[in-house]
């Protein structure tokens, strides 16, 4: 049990949670980006599809900010089981209570100052160190949330610092009960603030295209947009190659080459298959372990994929098998009749089902499956191509 423990310990790969330190690939230009949007407070957006990295990156950006930039403060917030205009305030205001106060007495003072006419009610855990547990009247939110919606700008201009705002799932504010009035109310305030800025991500991207690139939206052209490219594969060869070797085993550079291009660079996938090759490798890697480990991931997430196809239509798994097999007119009668797509129109629709679903992305012209490892289930086991 403890040689287990030890082995979890040091696992050099990391998927799933938040990368930190040596667990981090190099993502130099993305970090110089933002910590020059940052500190220049300038609204960023970043978009890319899920699992690319996005939230071990902007833990990268504050960590350096910590240490090189004392008086800009940087307020995290994750809208993922946000589902209420309410509970986006309680959020918010919350969040940025606890970023702009030293100590608890400075939470007490700025929510009787900066809050006074929404009675905030707040408790501390046992401990009082770190669970803020803080209630405001929604009632009286709904008639007058100028006070949460400033509050950073008003901290931030009495306390003579900065304040950037990053925001996970922004998209889920679409579930909002007036989606639309909630963010015009928003750009209305943001957009008038000095001493804070707003950086906005999430996990679907398609819909965080609709907010932010549709000119009919009230956040179009709210900022700075940076679109998060995959990984190369040679900072990823790299990366693998030292994580071998900081753990006593080897890997060549084509077998490590070869793991990226399987997991088609995609960051999760390439840390978790390689987690996969470190785990089977004694000493030192060689092909046949890292196909046996792709192997086994797909087998591993079968259940899954057999989910995502039977809760699809027949004609949109009939597209899929035509996108792997490279067909290039995927609207032409010959593709149509061949793969029984129906019409145009209904390919049209097809592609739309599916990227609302993500099972799909399209970038311009190309159109990809977004996860890779359900590619190879396609191909291998369910096409057979």
């Amino acid at each position: 049990m403890h040689q287990n423990l030890n082995i979890m310990e040091r696992l050099p790969f990391v998927f799933g949670r938040i990368a930190f330190n040596k667990e981090f690939i190099n993502r130099e230009k993305e970090i110089e980006h933002l910590i020059s949007n940052f500190t220049g407070l300038v609204n960023t957006i970043i978009i890319s599809p899920r699992r690319w990295g996005k939230t071990s990156l902007i833990n990268r950006v504050v960590e350096k900010l910590k240490t090189e930039k004392s008086e800009l403060k940087v307020c995290q917030i994750d809208l993922f089981t946000t589902r209420k205009e309410e509970d986006f305030y309680l959020t918010l205001a919350k969040g940025v209570l606890k970023i702009t106060s030293s100590k608890l007495d400075d939470i007490m003072q700025n929510a009787k100052m900066f809050l006074s006419r929404l009675m905030p009610k707040i408790t501390f855990s046992p401990d009082m160190q770190n669970e803020l547990s803080f209630g405001l009247d929604w009632e009286e939110i709904k008639r007058n949330p100028d006070e949460i919606l400033d509050l950073a700008e008003s901290i931030a201009a009495e306390k003579k610092i900065r304040v950037v705002i990053c925001i996970d799932e922004f998209q889920n504010i679409g579930a909002f009960e007036n989606p639309i009035d909630f963010q015009k109310r928003l750009r209305a305030h943001w957009q008038r603030h000095q001493h804070v800025s707003y950086c906005l991500y999430g996990s679907k991207r398609h819909m965080l295209l609709d907010v932010f690139t549709n000119s009919s939206m009230p956040f179009y052209k709210f900022g700075d947009m940076m679109f998060l490219e995959k990984i190369d594969t040679e900072q990823w060869m790299r990366f693998i190659k030292k994580r071998f070797k900081d753990t006593g085993k080897t890997i060549t550079s084509a077998d490590a080459r070869l793991i990226a291009s399987l997991a088609d660079n995609h960051s999760y996938y390439v840390q978790q298959l390689a987690q996969q090759v470190w785990l089977r490798t004694p000493d030192n890697c060689n092909i046949e372990i890292v196909k046996d480990a792709l192997d086994n991931l797909v087998n591993q997430l079968s259940l899954l994929f057999i989910n995502i196809i039977e809760s699809i239509s027949t004609t949109q798994i009939n597209f899929l098998k035509a996108l792997l097999s490279k067909e290039m007119q995927l609207s032409s009668q010959e593709t149509l009749k061949k793969y029984k797509l129906g019409t145009s129109a209904n390919v049209i629709r097809i592609k739309k089902a599916l990227l609302e679903r993500e099972i799909i992305d399209i970038t311009g012209d190309k159109i990809n499956i977004q996860d890779p490892m359900f590619s190879h289930w396609l191909r291998k086991y369910y096409f057979k191509i």
